[in-house]
């Protein structure tokens, strides 16, 4: 198993930047007839903390996911951070070059 940071190029100051989870979700209920006090803690699982980062990076999210999840698994730590987990020397080859020719110098990945 083969696991890497994602570090993307931030659209407004131009710095290699990494999404992480700074902290969960607070879900919640609007009742119609009553005031309901539940709610739950989530955080966001790796595809979809990469989807929210359209406008905050460089490159396409969706296109990102989906070069990702060809090769690996979209993850995210419990401390927040994204990554992606490949099972080969093979695929985070394949997956380098891709994301390289897709992104060039817009996106890179840091094995941990």
């Amino acid at each position: 198993m083969i696991r890497a940071r994602i570090w993307f190029r931030c659209a407004a100051m131009h710095d290699p930047v990494t999404p992480r989870v700074a902290a969960p979700a607070i879900l919640g209920w609007f009742g119609k007839n009553r005031q309901i006090d539940l709610t739950i803690e989530r955080e966001f699982k790796g595809r979809e903390l990469l989807s929210r980062m359209k406008g905050w990076i460089t490159v396409s999210p969706q296109k990102a996911i989906e070069i990702f999840e060809k090769f690996g698994r979209l993850k995210t730590f419990d401390d927040g951070e994204l990554i992606i987990e490949v099972e080969t020397e093979e695929d985070f080859a394949a997956v380098l070059k891709e994301t390289a020719e897709n992104f060039h110098d817009q996106c890179d990945l840091e094995r941990i």
